[in-house]
């Protein structure tokens, strides 16, 4: 089964999403994504990957990862050229998946569960997705009510309350985010401090301990302040701290880790198993984190998790982007027998998502059930192509 031709897919409104799909001479199509410098990828999969793909067997998956991830290893491979692998790797799964007519997790050995736990982060329709700073927050949308970054700065108990409605028992915020550019990390005075705590004091008194709080801290802290902030959360009992400083010195996460009871997850920001082992060696986590979209893909986030389970690790897939890559984040999240729970973000799946994708994840009660249909599950909707803001890109 030869692959034939790649497209590349961007959508003006949803600028930092990339949509691959990968055609056969078999008429079967594979459909993958990832997030982030979209045109830089996108240059990538057809300057560097398309030549090395086009015309060979789609179903030799982790050889072809092998290839790509050799002759691109020479540049250095841990940004933009990882994302191109990882969302072309995906569509071969997907490929791989219909062949087989079974879904992707079937074929990676099968099912250690039929659903999964969710946890809802707290973004709102636009946040992440190319909208202007000021849009992010507040921003009209039909599907408004979903505005939970605002909800979790502002109200973070009735957050909680209406989480709880729809089955959710957990929650991720960062409430700390905004005090960090004050001291570009360095700091965080007592004062902002308790601001910070705000939003987890008010859904512990709405909820008590009926629901998990998960704490982002997106790397902006140096060591000191992030121990002060982990030191002050200890009490309200987070289920993790999560990236409050980048795993690029990982001595120095092992350090936090060391400094507080709450679990440290992390790190999507920490790509590939060569990356992955590190954390693990030097006992800087406690919830080993990736992305499937990032870090090389399906195989290579099992990997991933394959290494959390032999230190006796949980694993979670992280997702905040778009809804391919909660696909593929789900089949591994139901494959992997040492998942924790899987991330999802309420106002993309009861958004955005709708517009993007055929079949949607099926969430219900705090939920995510096993995808089954050939494949990843879903395709990108047809009429996707007739939009005046997309832009089609081949090489075959």
């Amino acid at each position: 089964m030869k692959i034939t031709r790649i497209e590349t897919i961007c959508i003006a409104e949803f600028s930092n999403l990339l949509f691959v799909r990968l055609h056969t001479d078999a008429g079967l199509v594979g459909l993958g994504e990832t997030y982030y410098t979209p045109q830089a990828t996108e240059g990538l999969i057809h300057e560097v990957c398309a030549p090395l793909l086009l015309g060979h067997n789609a179903l030799d998956v982790e050889w072809h990862w092998r290839r790509l991830y050799e002759l691109t290893h020479i540049y250095g491979n841990r940004g933009a050229e990882m994302r191109a692998i990882s969302a072309l790797e995906v569509a071969l799964w997907d490929i791989l998946g219909q062949h087989a007519n079974l879904p992707i997790y079937r074929v990676l050995g099968g099912a250690s569960r039929d659903k999964i736990a969710i946890y809802n982060t707290c973004g709102g329709p636009l946040y992440g997705q190319g909208a202007p700073a000021e849009d992010r927050v507040g921003a009209t949308s039909t599907r408004g009510r979903y505005e939970d970054l605002e909800a979790f700065l502002n109200r973070a108990d009735e957050l909680a309350l209406d989480l709880r409605a729809e089955g959710i028992s957990a929650m991720k915020i960062w409430p700390f985010d905004s005090y960090a550019t004050k001291t570009n990390g360095t700091h965080i005075s007592f004062a902002d401090l308790d601001r910070g705590l705000e939003p987890v004091k008010k859904i512990r008194d709405a909820v008590g301990l009926d629901m998990e709080i998960m704490v982002e801290g997106h790397g902006l802290w140096k060591l000191p302040a992030a121990t002060r902030i982990a030191a002050a959360l200890e009490p309200y009992k987070p289920m993790w701290l999560e990236d409050f400083v980048k795993p690029d010195k990982i001595s120095t996460l092992a350090q936090l880790r060391r400094a507080t009871s709450i679990p440290i997850c992390g790190s999507e920001l920490a790509l590939t198993r060569y990356q992955v082992a590190d954390l693990l060696e030097q006992e800087a986590v406690d919830i080993v984190m990736t992305d499937v979209t990032w870090t090389g893909g399906i195989a290579e986030s099992k990997l991933i998790a394959s290494m959390a389970e032999t230190h006796n690790l949980p694993f979670a897939a992280h997702d905040c982007t778009g809804p391919v890559t909660l696909f593929a984040s789900i089949h591994l999240a139901i494959h992997c027998p040492n998942t924790l729970i899987q991330e999802t973000v309420r106002a993309y799946y009861y958004g955005f998502y709708r517009d993007l994708i055929t079949v949607q994840p099926q969430i219900e009660n705090g939920y995510v059930y096993a995808p089954e249909g050939p494949g990843l599950g879903t395709q990108l909707r047809p009429e996707i192509f007739e939009r005046s803001d997309i832009r089609v890109r081949e090489s075959s």
